[in-house]
Formats: C-alpha cells, sequence, structure tokens
C-alpha cells in the first residue's frame, strides 16, 4: 500500500455519477479515487487519514468547460466594465467613467455589451464619441463577432465610406455608406484589431490566473481554452510555470481561413513549446476552425434564407439581411467563413500533424460543412479517436442529427443558451421564423441520438457557472426568469443527463476516460455542493454553492 496518507469524505451524498445509485463515503489517495462506501470508511483509521465532514453536502464528479474563452473573461475585466449593462446610456455611461479614471490610456477597450441595446443589434459611433471623442473606443459584444467602436477609432483606422466590404465580415453603413460604428466577423473586426495596443505577457498572466481561479471556484477543473492566437501562448507557458493554473487548460490555436497553410509550422512549434514543458495543467493539442458567424447578428450560415427584420432594406432573399444581391452563397446562407475545399484541406494538413479540430459551428449549413469535412478524414483513421468537436450546434438540421454519433463526434453544447431570452426574442427567431426557431439546441435529440455531449459556457459571452447552464438545460427558461414558458420543451434533460454533460462528457472531449465518474481507480476530480442537484427544484440550482473543488486530489477552491 502507498505511504500517500488517505482522504475520507464521509457526512453526506456521494453522487457517482453516471446513473450510478448514491454512495455514503469516497476515499482518495493521491489522485486517485481508491474506496466508496464501507470500504471507505474503514479507511479513517489509516495512518495520517484526513477525515472531510460533508456535514450534508453533496459530492460530485467536477465540473469541464468544453467551450471557454479564459483570457478574454480576465482581460475584460482590465477595462470598461459594461457587461450586464441594460441600456446604451448605461454603457456610455462606464464607458466615460473609465475613460476619466484612465486619463493616461491611449485607448479605451472593453466588453460585453449587449446587442440587443439596439434594433438589429445596429449601434452608432456617435453614441460613444458623447462620452469619449478624442481617444478611440473599442467594444465587444457579447457574442465576440460583433464589435462597437466610436469615430475617432473608425478614423485612426481608416474605416471610412470608401473601404470596401471585407470578404469575411461586415461594415455596417448608414444610408450615404459612411461606417455606422457597428463591425461585425473576423474581417471586419481586424480593421480595427489590427491597431490595438498590445497586452503585454504580465497582463495576460495575470487574467489567466484570475480567470482559472474564478471557473475552480465554480466546481471546473478543465477546460477548453476556445481561441488562442499565437502570441499569447508564451503567457499560458508562464503562468503554467509560475503554477497559476487553477484548472487543466487545453489551447485551440485559431486557423485563419487565409493563412491556414503558413500557420502550421507555428502552430506545431507552440504546441512542442508546450509538451516540452510537460506541466500538467496546460495541453496543446486542438486547433480552432470559426465555419459561420452567429445567428443573432445574421452570419450564422443556413441552408435557406434569413427572415428580413424590421426595417431591413432588402427582401429576405438577401444572403445577408438587407444588404447584397439575392444570389445563395455556395455555402450558404448567411456568412461563410471557409469553402467545403479549404476546410476538408485545412482539416486534413492537422489532423496529419496530430491536432485535433474544434469546429464553431452555429447555423445548419455551417454544421453540414463541418460534418461533411470531419467525414472526409476518415480515411485517415477512426473520428472517434481524434473526438473531433463540434461546438454550439445551435441549429441542427434533422437530416443532420444522426451523423454526429456516427462519426463519432462530440457535441460541445452551450446550455445556457436553450432559453427564450432577449437575444433570442429580438434577433434571432425573427430571422429564423417560428419553424427553425423550435429546432435551436436540440439538446434532447443529440443525447438519444447517442452522440457524446459536452457541455460548455463560452464565458465571457454568458456565464461561466456550469449549476446555471444545468438549471437551463433542464428547465429551458432563463435563469432569472424561473416562471417563464420553456423554449422547446421537448429538448429538456433530467438532471442526471445534464450534469454528466459537464462532467463525463466533458471529459470524454478531454480524452480523460478516468474522470467524469467516481469509482475507484478514477482520478480524484471532485466538487462538494451544498445541495444533491437531483434533490432540490430545477428552478433552484443555480443557487446551490460549490463549497470546494479538488483537481486530481488537490484542492483548488
Amino acid at each position: 500500500m502507498s505511504a500517500v496518507a488517505v482522504t475520507v469524505f464521509a457526512g453526506g451524498t456521494v453522487r457517482p455519477g453516471a446513473g450510478l445509485a448514491p454512495s455514503t463515503a469516497l476515499a482518495v489517495r493521491g489522485d486517485r479515487v481508491v474506496a466508496l462506501d464501507d470500504a471507505a470508511l474503514a479507511l479513517r483509521t489509516a495512518p495520517g487519514a484526513e477525515v472531510v465532514d460533508l456535514a450534508g453536502d453533496a459530492l460530485l464528479p467536477a465540473f469541464g468547460d468544453g467551450h471557454v474563452h479564459a483570457l478574454f473573461a480576465g482581460l475584460e475585466r482590465l477595462g470598461p466594465r459594461v457587461s450586464g449593462l441594460r441600456s446604451v446610456e448605461a454603457v456610455v455611461a462606464e464607458v466615460a467613467r473609465w475613460a476619466a479614471a484612465h486619463a493616461d490610456a491611449d485607448w479605451v477597450v472593453g466588453g460585453r455589451y449587449d446587442p440587443v441595446l439596439a434594433p438589429g443589434g445596429d449601434l452608432d459611433a456617435r453614441l460613444l464619441d458623447a462620452a469619449v471623442p478624442d481617444r478611440p473606443v473599442v467594444l465587444d459584444a457579447t457574442d465576440h463577432h460583433t464589435m462597437w467602436v466610436n469615430s475617432e477609432a473608425l478614423r485612426r483606422c481608416g474605416i471610412d465610406a470608401a473601404t470596401p466590404e471585407p470578404a469575411g465580415g461586415r461594415i455596417v453603413r448608414r444610408a450615404d455608406g459612411s461606417p455606422l460604428g457597428t463591425l461585425r466577423e473576423w474581417d471586419a473586426c481586424d480593421l480595427v484589431r489590427a491597431h490595438l495596443p498590445a497586452r503585454t505577457d504580465a497582463e495576460r498572466v495575470a487574467a489567466v490566473a484570475e480567470a482559472t481561479a474564478t471557473l475552480a471556484a465554480s466546481g471546473v477543473t478543465w477546460l477548453q481554452e476556445a481561441w488562442v492566437e499565437l502570441d499569447t501562448v508564451p503567457a499560458w507557458l508562464e503562468a503554467a510555470r509560475q503554477d497559476r493554473l487553477a484548472a487543466r487548460v487545453d489551447l485551440a490555436i485559431r486557423l485563419d481561413p487565409d493563412r491556414w497553410r503558413e500557420q502550421l509550422p507555428l502552430v506545431r512549434d507552440a504546441a512542442a513549446d508546450v509538451a516540452r514543458l510537460a506541466h500538467p495543467r496546460l495541453t496543446a493539442r486542438t486547433v480552432k476552425v470559426f465555419v459561420d458567424g452567429v445567428l443573432e447578428g445574421g452570419t450564422a450560415t443556413l441552408l435557406e434564407p434569413y427572415l428580413p427584420l424590421p426595417g431591413d432594406r432588402a427582401a429576405c432573399a438577401c444572403p445577408h439581411p438587407g444588404r447584397g444581391p439575392a444570389v445563395r452563397p455556395a455555402e450558404g446562407w448567411g456568412l461563410p467563413v471557409w469553402s467545403g475545399p479549404e476546410l476538408r484541406a485545412a482539416l486534413a494538413a492537422y489532423a496529419a500533424a496530430g491536432f485535433r479540430p474544434h469546429l464553431h459551428v452555429i447555423g445548419d449549413a455551417a454544421v453540414r460543412l463541418g460534418l461533411d469535412a470531419l467525414e472526409s478524414l476518415r480515411p485517415r483513421g477512426p473520428l472517434p479517436a481524434r473526438r473531433a468537436v463540434l461546438a454550439h450546434v445551435q441549429l441542427v438540421d434533422p437530416a443532420d442529427l444522426p451523423r454526429l454519433a456516427a462519426l463519432g463526434v462530440v457535441a460541445n453544447c452551450e446550455p445556457l443558451w436553450a432559453a427564450w431570452d432577449p437575444v433570442q426574442r429580438d434577433l434571432t427567431a425573427p430571422r429564423l421564423g417560428p419553424v427553425r426557431t423550435a429546432r435551436q439546441y436540440p439538446l434532447a435529440s443529440l443525447v438519444r441520438s447517442g452522440a457524446h455531449v459536452s457541455f460548455g459556457s463560452d464565458w465571457p459571452v454568458t456565464s461561466h457557472v456550469p449549476l446555471e447552464g444545468i438549471q437551463v438545460a433542464v428547465t429551458r427558461r432563463p435563469v432569472d426568469e424561473p416562471a417563464r414558458a420553456p423554449f422547446v420543451p421537448a429538448e429538456r434533460l433530467d438532471v442526471a443527463t445534464a450534469l454528466d454533460a459537464y462532467s463525463r462528457g466533458s471529459a470524454y472531449q478531454a480524452f480523460a476516460d478516468d474522470r467524469g465518474v467516481l469509482r475507484p481507480g478514477a482520478e480524484a476530480d471532485l466538487v462538494r455542493l451544498s445541495a444533491d442537484p437531483h434533490a432540490v427544484d430545477a428552478r433552484d440550482l443555480h443557487a446551490v454553492e460549490v463549497r470546494g473543488t479538488w483537481c486530481a486530489g488537490a484542492r483548488t477552491a
């Protein structure tokens, strides 16, 4: 027997997960679960044993976040705190307050404003000019696919009426062709991002440390960092060297559709740097691909046309609501980021280099394009071994639902979105119409199909707290509106299945089959909760407190 002391958790309810019966106690030695029930209780008298009295609390497998932006979340706290503000006036006031308090800042950079603050999500630069007329102001929307800037930012970045429309983005314009102040998707937002002052590695390390600690405090022990630029990898390495990662992190390095070939050796080198460090909480085995945009912005790709929002200037046959000719793009209505041949070629090249793909797919055309590209990898080896990820899968054509299970693809879903909220009411549902609206977030259908389902938060787009997402998965109601009618109630999950997606499902995504279920030999990733989620009203799951998190047997929160 190992000389490492044992820790026994007793005095509450142990929920091992995966449909297993509750236990009375659990014992951990080192980084592994070694016993349950009476066998665990018997170890209380072992030399050096520590006993943790659960005092009626519940012990469960810890959560994993299958899609999160921890670095963005940490850096966001350095700028104006506009997240959650409910009016344009409140956002402008906060920008003015921050700018006055940071008179030495050359740029005012922050996030995340709510796009429903303006009709169609289109916000005017002049509103921000009233707060800060002499310095550039740049705000990201909650979806991180849209940007709101002031006139000085447009001027400094050279964006005016003569600026051509970027291929992979949109400059929202006034009737005279001048830029309004709202930019959509990569190529448009990058016109501004190319001019932003660079964050220092010290700022990034601090942001990573704060964000992973925040996630650990909510019960998370592993996360997929779902958008990593190559120049930020050194900060992740330094955070690991300083042992400032409070959770395990896998880095998904973003591929540029125009530069992915020249990126390949750089991505390989970055992953090799991470591998050489050999830190137990940092890996870089994934590449991130944005296949499309977002439905609320009209940039996700659809098999059928968008419907026009009130005030759109063109018929609903337009690929972009209110803009462009009534010609269906080859890859779908909306704003395709990749062509099918380029996506297949990129995935093949990076799969050959040992990377697994993590594909952002929101619209039904993007889901199909992603599935087709993944299917093209089959001759290179079994797809389940790659654990390729389709992230978000917000709208799936019924014909494509069975394909995820058949291909062994992980469906990573953000359950907190599966409710009738203002974004859905004002921007998404009007663009889709009732039939497609009712097909969104097919959580139960994916589970029934046999697909591997993992959950994530997409923080800071939405809340990082897993129990809030689990509540919405079970109720299909907004956390702050528990009495609202459920959104597509046929797609509700039971508590056990929702918990499983946030634990065992994310562990599968992480290539960690010895996590997500508490049984002898499993890695000791644990979360202590103030109540058993199976025993509380589903509308109160968000109020259950996290009272401790253990990653590989070590307490992290």
